[in-house]
């Protein structure tokens, strides 16, 4: 196997296993959450999966994201640097964080000779799923070229759907009005949206939960056959093995189930499940 020149550097919302990242030797630099006077690096650490979701069902505090310090995207990269030719940085969409602008000016900061920056245009496994071609490709020693021309391809073909559960957070962080998640609320309505280059759009609205997963089922097999088929979920782990096997028929190879990163649950609340997948060529 030729020797990996490129090292790759990612935010913490690909929501990738930890397995897979340290597989491919990724460096991953954590968003922020920050809850009234406390700061969390999103990294699984310093509050954990559970405990975030247990407290975000109940606080009556608003968390929100931040990115990283600059500091720590600087370490990273410069740790890759010192074992590789050159340095990609996965990050998820500029129109969502400014996490994206972070490690630009940090790279300019460094070599941008040297070190790349990548907008994914999406988030979770929208961006995990590019990530994965790319590291996948730098693994047997491609360039920097290579890598992205893999992660490219993948966007091209790459889908996210989630179901709401509650429009709540997202009335908190500001994406909906306080009249349309009063309305929503009322109604009992469940959002199915499409979160695709940069843009978040709701694709249908359904009045119970269990419409709204029978819509977001149909709106996935609608793509099949899948090369990749990932399920998300936040603090509904029975729903995401529900919705497994409802996608199993379809499934080409194992579907994954992951627990969306804190720093996507502040958005989405509890109770959320998404599916993300990449299309067959």
């Amino acid at each position: 196997m030729a020797a990996q020149r490129v090292g790759i550097v990612a935010d913490s919302t690909s929501d990738l296993p930890q397995a897979w990242l340290d597989k491919w030797g990724v460096i991953v630099v954590p968003a922020f959450i920050n809850w009234g006077t406390d700061s969390y690096a999103d990294d699984g650490v310093q509050i954990t999966k559970p405990e975030f979701y247990r407290r975000l069902a109940t606080s009556p505090d608003t968390p929100r994201t931040s990115a990283m310090p600059p500091g720590l995207a600087l370490d990273a990269i410069r740790k890759q640097l010192a074992n590789h030719e050159q340095v990609v940085v996965f990050s998820l969409a500029s129109q969502f964080s400014s996490i994206y602008n972070t490690f630009v000016l940090v790279a300019q900061q460094i070599d941008p000779d040297r070190v790349t920056v990548y907008d994914s245009g999406s988030v979770s496994l929208g961006l995990g799923w590019q990530l994965a071609a790319g590291a996948e490709v730098a693994a047997t020693g491609g360039s920097v070229q290579d890598i992205l021309q893999a992660a490219r391809e993948t966007r091209k073909r790459v889908k996210l759907f989630a179901m709401i559960d509650t429009l709540e957070f997202l009335r908190r962080g500001g994406r909906v009005s306080n009249v349309v998640a009063g309305i929503g609320t009322l109604l009992q309505i469940k959002p199915i949206i499409d979160v695709y280059e940069g843009n978040v759009t709701t694709v249908q609205r359904q009045r119970t939960s269990s419409r709204a997963l029978q819509a977001l089922i149909e709106t996935v097999l609608s793509y099949a056959p899948f090369e990749r088929l990932g399920i998300l979920h936040t603090a509904n782990e029975s729903g995401a093995e529900a919705l497994k096997a409802k996608l199993s028929a379809v499934a080409s190879g194992d579907i994954l189930i992951t627990e969306a990163t804190p720093g996507i649950g502040v958005h989405t609340g509890p109770g959320c499940l998404g599916v993300s997948f990449v299309k067959q060529a």
